[in-house]
């Protein structure tokens, strides 16, 4: 039997699983914290400092007592977080990293085939030089090795986006040990990452099932193909052959969309009391990083919320319809907006300068009350004194 689930309800699963349905000023703490990471399962690493750097942001939308200090504790001492890639780069629980090894074999075959056709032979010796550096002579960064190799024209040239570290990361013989200045350093993997979860191994029919079923669990329901997307580390015909061999225990769902066309999905049967009593998300409002879980399948995003999102870093200028780095306002269980602001470091102010309401959206009194309260929370993460609204921000 296909159970209906109402697209309210649906949202507020998804928001449950993502972790916004609690509230975000509950006391957190290092093991609170990784504990959160586990939850989610894994959160995206990005560079751009607009406000906060993503993973921040991430965590910081879902507790707001978070303190980046403890992500680099968990990193680079407590070692029970490691930094390598899903569908992006993230920070992610140092247990996986045995079913992450399946995704080092694959992804080695892939790199050797394309460096095959861009270089031809010659750079198995690059490799093997570049990770007997670093074995004998300890950890270094992208600088370090170009520096010495620029002076004799080396590998380096090869490929800018391409270089041996990133290949010996790729593959698993290097793991980040810290970064400086948000650069990497990298070490070798039995140096960085838990002996207990460097050696373990798992069989390949193990490795898709905890792929599977990791996914699923923190996604709630599921198509297939959202399951194989949700990692990046399983093929869609593996996470559809995985449906098909553990129907048994899967419920089939007729999700309801924002347009009321229903969606064939699938969970967990044994959870579904707790599913269809999802709790209601704290009615305040957060803004989210571009590049937060939530939103993370643009698809998903629109058929569950019916907002419509994309990062404009890479698009010209002209061509922007919001701005280069614009935030998704959440409130409750809606997607309600999105918001252009910068923290301003110089002049130590989170400077806003436009906000977009989705059509239906009023901005009352005590919704920009709401707003301008989260704003403050989080020019003060920032590290800013103060709040800026500039001329014109209601639009």
């Amino acid at each position: 039997m296909t159970i209906p689930v109402p697209n309210t309800l649906a949202r507020k699963i998804f928001l449950e699983r993502q972790g916004l349905s609690r509230s975000p000023s509950r006391a957190l703490g290092r093991q609170g914290l990784y504990d959160l990471i586990h939850e989610l399962g894994f959160v995206q690493v990005d560079s751009i400092q607009w406000v906060e750097r993503a993973h921040h942001q991430i965590l910081f939308s879902r507790n707001q007592t978070y303190r980046p200090k403890d992500l680099q504790h968990l990193l680079e001492n407590d070692r029970s977080l490691f930094e390598h890639w899903t569908h992006d780069a993230s920070v992610i629980p140092s247990a996986f990293f045995p079913y992450w090894k399946h995704r080092f074999v694959r992804r080695e075959e892939r790199i050797r085939q394309n460096w095959a056709k861009w270089q031809g032979e010659g750079f198995d010796q690059a490799f093997e030089e570049t990770y007997a550096r670093i074995r004998d002579r300890g950890p270094v960064m992208a600088r370090d090795v170009k520096a010495e190799d620029h002076k004799s024209g080396g590998w380096w040239n090869w490929h800018p986006s391409k270089t041996a570290l990133e290949f010996l990361w790729h593959t698993g013989k290097l793991s980040i040990a810290r970064r400086e200045g948000f650069q990497k350093v990298y070490d070798l993997s039995e140096r960085v990452i838990p002996a207990e979860h460097h050696s373990a191994e798992v069989d390949h029919d193990t490795f898709v099932d905890w792929a599977c079923r990791a996914a699923l669990t923190r996604l709630g329901f599921a198509t297939s193909g959202e399951i194989a997307a949700f990692f990046d580390i399983v093929t869609p015909d593996e996470a559809k052959a995985w449906v098909i061999a553990h129907r048994d225990e899967l419920q089939e769902l007729a999700l309801e969309t924002v347009d009321g066309k229903p969606r064939a999905s699938f969970a967990f049967a044994d959870t579904m009391a707790s599913l269809l009593d999802a709790p209601e998300p704290p009615a305040r409002i957060r803004v989210l990083s571009p590049f937060d879980p939530l939103i993370r399948d643009r698809n998903r995003t629109e058929r569950l919320f019916g907002f419509f999102y994309r990062i404009e870093v890479f698009v010209p200028e002209p061509k922007r319809k919001y701005g280069y780095y614009v935030f998704p306002l959440l409130e409750g269980d809606r997607l309600i907006g999105r918001i252009d602001m910068k923290a301003e470091r110089k002049e130590g102010v989170l400077d806003v300068r436009r906000l977009w309401l989705e059509a239906g959206v009023k901005p009352t009194a005590g919704r920009l009350d709401k707003l301008e309260a989260e704003l403050q929370r989080i020019a003060r993460f920032a590290g800013m004194e103060a709040v800026r609204l500039q001329p014109g921000w209601l639009g």
